[in-house]
């Protein structure tokens, strides 16, 4: 039996097949899943071109996580589509650029609160919308970037994961008992749209050149979506509030 046989999840964050998203719905798809696509304004014509690129092309539902609306209507949109879902990916964060590239000690609170907002929030957020959807438990998996030291340039949007971790491990406190499992992947540095919005980005891509003991592909984001597809599946009923490193290894070699 595939993995994903059975399983339905809304997955968040798909813009190109560069994505670590499009990966994870590729692989659902691939392992015998169901997926139900959102995005939102501008992005939704990339997200729904992207779709169609899928093993199977999947319906794409509005939500911005920072619109109250969009959210309380997320159930009755996915519904829409599929009956329930069994995960879902948060694949969202955002900054400022004077969140960025060096700016940490002049960034004003406006762009700190609207980086903590899509990128910690928002999980919670999230989770609570698709809520209703999963009656018989489920999976939250999010995917952040190694928020236990200060990298080059990221800044806030570090501060921001940081609050995003935190959050997990309460989810996994207050959710464990309706059956729902959160846990996140800590991927290393990719080539994703996202990625490519940090100023300065490649003085952190430069770190895993040099310090992860089994080698980086900055390309290839498949490996991480393969880590959220297993926390996604049956294969892993006990585990929540955890961080799953991606990274080649680095988390754990001194710098």
């Amino acid at each position: 039996m595939a993995l994903m046989s059975g399983k339905t999840v809304l997955v968040t964050g798909v813009l190109t097949p560069g994505s670590i998203a499009y990966d994870v719905a590729r692989l659902v798809q691939e392992e015998g899943g169901t997926v139900v696509l959102t995005s939102f304004g501008r992005q939704a014509s990339l997200t729904e071109r992207t779709a169609k690129r899928l093993p199977t092309p999947a319906p794409v539902v509005e939500l911005d996580v920072t619109n109250e609306e969009h959210l309380a209507n997320l159930a009755d949109n996915v519904r829409a589509h599929v009956p329930s879902i069994d995960a879902v990916l948060h694949s969202i964060a955002f900054a400022p650029q004077d969140a960025l590239g060096g700016n940490f000690l002049n960034t004003p609170w406006e762009s700190v609160a609207t980086a903590v907002h899509v990128s910690a929030y928002s999980l919670k957020a999230l989770a609570m919308a698709a809520l209703p959807l999963m009656p018989n438990g489920g999976s939250i998996v999010g995917l952040t970037f190694d928020a236990t030291v200060a990298w080059p340039v990221y800044d806030w949007m570090g501060v921001a994961k940081a609050a995003f971790e935190s959050t997990n491990r309460y989810l996994a406190r207050d959710l464990g008992p309706r059956g729902v499992r959160s846990n996140l992947v800590a991927a290393g540095p990719l080539g994703t749209v996202a990625a490519s919005s940090i100023p300065g980005f490649e003085t952190i891509v430069d770190v895993w050149n040099s310090r992860a003991p089994i080698g980086w592909t900055f390309d290839d984001t498949e490996p991480a979506a393969r880590a959220c597809v297993a926390l996604m599946s049956d294969w892993f009923p006990k585990t929540t509030g955890e961080i799953v490193h991606v990274d080649g290894g680095v988390h754990a070699i001194e710098g």
